[in-house]
C-alpha cells in the first residue's frame, strides 16, 4: 500500500516538472497601466509588463494626429502704369509694353486677365470717337493686345508650363476678359518678369486728330 502512494506522489511531481517545463517557454505579461490621450478614451491601450526582474513594460498609443497650415500666397506686380505709344503714325503700327511678375503657391498656378474699360482707344474730347476695328466712328483702325511669357520662369517644379496671348486680339468692347497669362504650377518671385504685355495701334489718314486713351484692368486668379 505504502509503495502505492509513493509510486502516485512520484507521478504527481514529474507530471508537475513536466507542467512547469513546458509553461516555461511561454511568456508571461501583465497589464501594469495605460497609455491614453487626456479626456479621450478612444486611445486607450495596455502598457504591458513581461513579468521579469530585469525586464521591460510597453505600450503604443497610435493615430495621434499631426497637422499643420499653409495660408495661400498670390502677389502680382506689374512694371508700369501706363503704356505710351507716341505719336501715331497713318499705317504704322505703334506698340508699347510693360511686364507682369506673378509669385504664388497655388498648386495648380494662376491666370491673369486684361479687360478694356473703354472698348478702344477713346478719344478725350469725344467719347464716341475711339481707335478699333469698329466702323461706329466711321473709321476702322486697329487696336490689339497680346502677351509672350518668359522663355525663362522661376518656378521649382519641372513640369511647370505657362502660355500666353500668342496672337494678337482685337479690342472692341469693355466686357471681354482676355487671357494674357495661365500657368500650371506654382512660382516663386525671382525678379524674372514673367510674361511681357504688348499693346499695338495703327491709325489710318482719316482717324480724328486728338489724344487717345484706354485703361486696362488686370485680374489675377490663383487656382489653390
Amino acid at each position: 500500500m505504502m509503495q502505492t502512494q509513493t509510486q502516485k506522489i512520484l507521478a504527481a511531481i514529474a507530471l508537475l516538472a513536466v507542467a512547469s517545463t513546458t509553461l516555461s517557454g511561454v511568456s508571461a505579461a501583465t497589464q501594469i497601466g495605460t497609455g491614453s490621450v487626456t479626456g479621450s478614451g478612444a486611445f486607450d491601450a495596455a502598457i504591458m509588463w513581461d513579468d521579469t526582474f530585469p525586464g521591460t513594460a510597453s505600450g503604443a498609443v497610435t493615430d495621434i494626429l499631426i497637422k499643420a497650415r499653409v495660408l495661400p500666397s498670390l502677389n502680382m506686380e506689374i512694371s508700369a502704369e501706363e503704356i505710351d505709344l507716341g505719336n501715331l503714325v497713318p499705317g504704322v503700327p505703334s506698340s508699347g509694353s510693360l511686364f507682369l511678375e506673378i509669385g504664388t503657391n497655388a498648386v495648380s498656378g494662376v491666370s491673369i486677365t486684361a479687360r478694356s474699360q473703354d472698348a478702344g482707344l477713346t478719344n478725350l474730347a469725344d467719347a464716341s470717337v475711339q481707335i478699333n476695328d469698329l466702323t461706329a466712328d466711321g473709321v476702322a483702325e486697329s487696336y490689339t493686345w497680346e502677351s509672350t511669357p518668359n522663355a525663362t520662369d522661376d518656378s521649382s517644379n519641372g513640369t511647370f508650363a505657362a502660355t500666353g496671348l500668342a496672337t494678337a486680339v482685337e479690342i472692341n468692347d469693355d466686357t471681354t476678359e482676355h487671357t494674357v497669362y495661365s500657368t500650371n504650377k506654382p512660382e516663386a518671385t525671382n525678379l524674372v518678369d514673367d510674361v511681357e504685355f504688348t499693346v499695338t495701334a495703327t491709325t489710318t489718314a482719316e482717324t480724328p486728330a486728338g489724344d487717345y486713351e484706354d485703361y486696362a484692368t488686370f485680374t489675377v486668379t490663383g487656382n489653390f
